[in-house]
């Protein structure tokens, strides 16, 4: 979502950051392509005038234009602005320190992203913080919304209240309720009508069913896509509707990014959910200054770590030790690895939260590299047989056609998988001469690495991966970048 603004920024910052000494004008030049960057992002006026004057009054100060890194002393005043203006450094969560059942209420427009984001949310309450929850849809107008809860609540695992065809919302609230108290339900999540647009008779409905439930969090669920409006929507919410936060939806696509920079500081209502994608699991709690180190390409590597956290299971993980203490590391261990890459989000995703990776997302972009190379990578292995997988050794020339044509590719792609796997497995053994991952953890901590592992340059990872993808990716190992110990390194 944020890419332009980011490469906008990133570009600006480079200039700064490529002088040893900055003069007032230089930083109020920067300050100015800046705020056209925000504009163009969609930004609300208001908040890019605020932004930018703030930013000014303290990059200017003496003690930034005569610091020994005034262009880093500028980004960071840029960077901690741009947290405040996300929400600051707090994140706040949902309020559930009540008497149960606790009633969450999400409001919003028809198409918004309403009823997928309550199942969403209901499921991450149940499977992070091992609460009883149950939902109940009050969408009465629209055709088979409750039906549509109904099904989303058997893939998440999650109760919802029968339907009952007739009843009308205020009515449905009270069932929920009473169906709730009796099955010692945790959390109540109601679900409301949305309309196309906002109106009395919308917010009347929304009014008399908060009466009945008296929820604990009334979250406005908005859709990103629709820039400043979602904005505008957010603001005739907050002032009808007593408002706790806001659901940010399809944070994943290719809109500029102004409604999400722009909604905490024009409603004052925090953003505490941002959903990225159509999987249930495609929901992240919104972290401000997350946000702002990925739009300044400083990478979230946090994010990444709970991710890869969420995707690898421990099992696996214990496994894959134990066979690098070994020295081992066959296809199977590959392919673990491959789907592990992509139920974190893939290629694209990890690029994207890694410092310094923005130019080597856009090399993988511009080579028409993307997350299809991990499923051709799979198709491959998968086309091998169980022997073939333990021992790629096996593969001869008559053994690789039969694996291309079983997997839709071609032989030169299943040798350069191969070429990866081989180079991967040298690097086992290399870790086990070093005496298994514990040789390695006092290598990282020694600074030791480049010496220890002289055999991973050339094509790495990266270059396998390049290789697949119809092209390098600088940075990786791929043509043209460093070796894969120094990218291991970092």
């Amino acid at each position: 979502m944020f890419d332009s603004l980011s490469d906008r920024l990133g570009g600006v910052f480079d200039k700064l950051r490529g002088r040893g000494a900055l003069k007032e004008q230089d930083v109020l030049d920067a300050m100015r392509e800046v705020r056209i960057a925000l504009l163009e992002a969609d930004v609300a006026l208001p908040v890019v005038r605020r932004f930018i004057d703030q930013v000014t009054e303290k990059a200017v100060g003496q003690n930034v234009l005569r610091s020994v890194t005034p262009g880093q002393q500028v980004v960071k005043i840029v960077n901690d602005a741009l947290v405040d203006m996300l929400g600051g450094d707090d994140v706040p969560g949902l309020d559930l320190e009540a008497v149960p059942p606790i009633v969450i209420m999400m409001v919003g427009l028809q198409g918004s992203g309403k009823t997928t984001s309550t199942a969403k949310i209901a499921k991450l309450l149940k499977e992070k913080q091992g609460k009883k929850v149950m939902m109940a849809s009050l969408d009465v107008n629209r055709p088979a919304a409750q039906e549509q809860l109904k099904v989303l609540g058997e893939q998440v695992s999650v109760a919802t209240l029968p339907i009952i065809a007739g009843q009308q919302p205020t009515e449905i609230a009270t069932r929920a309720m009473q169906a709730a108290r009796l099955q010692a339900v945790d959390v109540l999540l109601l679900d409301t009508a949305g309309r196309l647009h906002v109106d009395q008779q919308l917010m009347d409905e929304m009014k008399a069913v908060a009466a009945i439930s008296t929820p604990r969090e009334t979250l406005l669920v908005v859709d990103s896509l629709t820039g400043q409006d979602a904005v505008n929507v957010a603001q005739s919410f907050a002032g009808q509707v007593d408002l706790t936060g806001v659901v940010l939806t399809r944070m994943d696509g290719d809109a500029r990014g102004g409604a999400a920079l722009s909604m905490r500081a024009v409603t004052g209502k925090p953003i505490k959910f941002a959903g990225t994608g159509e999987k249930m699991e495609a929901l992240e709690v919104f972290h401000p200054s997350r946000v702002a180190n990925r739009i300044l390409g400083m990478g979230d590597i946090v994010s990444m770590v709970e991710k890869a956290a969420e995707a690898v299971k421990a099992e696996d993980a214990e496994a894959l030790a134990k066979r690098m203490d070994q020295g081992k590391f066959d296809m199977n261990d590959l392919r673990m690895q491959l789907k592990q890459m992509q139920s974190m989000g893939g290629l694209g995703m990890l690029a994207g939260m890694m410092p310094g990776m923005k130019k080597a997302k856009a090399a993988m972009q511009a080579s028409g590299m993307d997350d299809r190379v991990l499923l051709r990578m799979d198709a491959i292995i998968g086309s091998m047989t169980p022997k073939e997988r333990v021992n790629p050794a096996l593969l001869n020339a008559k053994r690789k056609i039969r694996v291309a044509n079983g997997s839709g590719t071609q032989v030169q792609d299943v040798n350069k998988l191969l070429k990866m796997h081989m180079e991967m497995s040298k690097a086992m053994k290399q870790i086990k001469k070093m005496g298994g991952l514990k040789g390695l953890a006092a290598m990282f901590g020694k600074g030791g690495l480049d010496a220890a592992m002289p055999g991973l340059g050339g094509q790495g990872l990266g270059g396998g991966l390049g290789g697949l993808g119809g092209g390098g990716m600088p940075g990786l190992g791929g043509p043209g970048g460093p070796d894969l110990s120094k990218f291991l390194k970092k």
